[in-house]
């Protein structure tokens, strides 16, 4: 550490950890200094090297994650919330810090939530500052009592008990898509095949063996890398019918319709077998019971599970496909064996994948030969949708100049080239979030293949 500046005003305190550098106290108070005065990089390296110092400080890993919020960086503070709630007995303080992290997300309902649990945890939470700064009290007892009333009794919505007609013809379907139409990702293609397109074509291969027809699989990686389309694609490749299924499919504010909307889902694939059942955004239905304060979210994912195993009907025959981009929100009772026991990552697309990607995306366009190889070696870790938005704003480019010279012309390489000079992959946010979970949270090997993907073992 460097001597101090004569007009810093942490330079005393920066004097005093040149002989006593291991002074936890006296390092946290520099940090809360330096915030303080707004200089959060500074004070994130402080409370990083007190963390380091003693590993074990909990109240550390909270001061580090308001830092993070104060700088912005949401994500990193989601990180820290779910390590800390992941403890035996998380206290109170790590559910405001994930009530803080979905609010400014946006995710208000979840944020409240968050609150009710760290309420439920540590009373004195709802009378902490940042309780007030978010707008939220602490429920009386009267209105604990009542909830479950107005939820009975609550307005709009499907009747309590009509699950009728919730699935139709019209909601299958039989994709006209395989793998053949999935541009690269011949490893992810290789996974899936093993574990859900296999099966269905020698059943008595892996009869003999004790497998079943069915089960799980969760895709998981950065938005906008094509899970959707390859859990389709699994259908077709599968001549399976394809049923994708939304959280508005399932959730319902009738106390026990989602869990009937649910069996209801499971039984129609059942009767329509072999069939590939599609959870999108599988976090927002098998979020961890422990972020959830009332039991109606947990029932839920208990009936999710149930219906996973098979409990009241055998699922041989459907395949269950999830995608998730953030795997860490979900529920570990999911992962067990005969559930979503294989996690599948995903990556942003390959070179090969990206080639067909702008292939399909360019189709009837007006563009002249273009070389799409070039093209692709200059977009490494864009995503699909980067992908579509950085071909828009080659096409915004031709749009201005032929309405300045009122003659058209064909995209052609320069532009698409020129255009990827100033496009940022969106999937960078997403690996700083999964590096973190690598580093705290990787234990078992969860995230085994995002660390190579990032050369991090």
């Amino acid at each position: 550490m460097s001597p101090s500046q004569p007009d810093d005003p942490t330079g005393p305190l920066r004097d005093a950890l040149q002989f006593s550098p291991e002074n936890v106290p006296l390092r946290l108070h520099l940090a809360k200094t330096l915030m303080g005065l707004n200089r959060f990089d500074e004070a994130v390296e402080e409370f990083q090297t007190a963390s380091k110092l003693e590993p074990a400080n909990d109240t550390l890993r909270l001061d580090l994650g308001d830092c993070y919020l104060a700088q912005g960086k949401v994500q990193h503070a989601g990180v820290l919330a779910d390590l800390l709630i992941a403890r035996a007995e998380p206290a109170g303080m790590a559910f405001l810090l994930l009530a803080r992290v979905r609010s400014a997300e946006g995710a208000f309902q979840d944020a409240h939530a968050a609150f009710l649990r760290a309420v439920d945890v540590d009373p004195t939470c709802g009378t902490h500052e940042w309780a007030k700064a978010l707008g939220f009290s602490a429920p009386t007892q009267e209105e604990e009592e009542e909830q479950p009333q107005r939820l009975a009794a609550g307005h709009g919505g499907r009747d309590p008990g009509d699950t009728e007609n919730l699935l139709g013809d019209s909601d299958f379907e039989r994709p006209k898509i395989d793998f053949d139409h999935v541009g690269g990702m011949q490893t992810v293609k290789d996974e899936i095949s093993l574990r859900v397109i296999q099966p269905l074509a020698h059943p008595e291969m892996f009869a003999a063996y004790g497998k079943s027809v069915g089960g799980g699989v969760l895709l998981y990686g950065p938005p906008g890398c094509g899970k959707t389309h390859i859990a389709r694609a699994t259908a077709g490749q599968a001549k399976a019918q394809f049923l994708s299924v939304g959280i508005h499919d399932v959730l319902d504010m009738w106390i026990g319709n989602s869990e009937k909307n649910l069996h209801a889902i499971f039984e129609e694939a059942r009767r329509r077998a072999p069939c590939v059942l599609f959870f999108d955004e599988v976090d927002a239905l098998g979020a961890k019971r422990s972020d959830m304060s009332g039991s109606a979210g947990r029932t839920a994912v208990n009936q999710f599970l149930a219906e996973l195993d098979g409990v009241q009907a055998q699922n041989e025959g459907v395949l269950v496909l999830a995608a998730t981009n953030a795997p860490w929100q979900l529920d570990s009772a999911f992962r067990r064996p005969g559930r979503f026991d294989r996690l599948i990552f995903v990556p942003p697309p390959d070179a090969n994948a990206r080639v067909e990607i702008l292939r399909v995306l360019l189709e009837g366009k007006p563009c002249e030969t273009l070389d799409l190889d070039k093209v692709a070696r200059k977009t490494d870790k864009l995503s699909g949708a980067d992908l579509m938005g950085m071909i828009d704003v080659a096409v915004d480019g031709i749009l201005r100049e032929a309405l300045k010279t009122g003659k058209p012309r064909p995209l052609t390489t320069k532009d698409l080239l020129k255009a990827s000079k100033g496009f940022s992959p969106s999937t960078s946010e997403w690996f700083a979030t999964a590096k973190n979970h690598i580093l705290f949270a990787n234990q078992g090997g969860t995230y085994d293949e995002v660390a190579r993907y990032m050369g991090l073992n």
